[in-house]
């Protein structure tokens, strides 16, 4: 998967134009991470304040091995992907799972 991102700076010679693929990569990556987050803290219910991030642990957050599960069909049916057994298992950072889930929707494309 592939975007074309198209933005304008200022500069000393008026306005200039920066095409980046590289740049519309990192914020799909974002967004998928940020969704990822959303849906581990509402699955989880984490309260409010608690910090989530890609960094976060799913067994630091509280998960036991259902939650992990739910969660997992969760992100199966939110970004439209099939995670198999062997994948899950290697999951332990929520950044790990939006890389899985980014590798799983570009082999889906292609």
């Amino acid at each position: 998967m592939s975007f074309v991102s198209i933005s304008s700076k200022p500069s000393q010679l008026g306005f200039k134009i920066c095409c980046s693929a590289k740049e519309a990569a990192i914020q799909a990556r974002k967004e998928t991470v940020d969704k990822v987050c959303s849906i581990v803290k509402n699955q989880l219910a984490v309260p409010d304040g608690t910090p989530v991030t890609a960094e976060s642990k799913f067994s630091e957050l509280g998960a036991d091995s259902l939650d992990t599960v739910e969660i997992m069909m969760g992100l199966e049916e939110e970004f439209n992907i099939t995670v198999d057994e062997t994948s899950a298992q290697d999951i332990v950072t929520l950044q790990d799972a939006a890389n899985l889930i980014e590798k799983l929707v570009t082999e889906k494309t292609e």
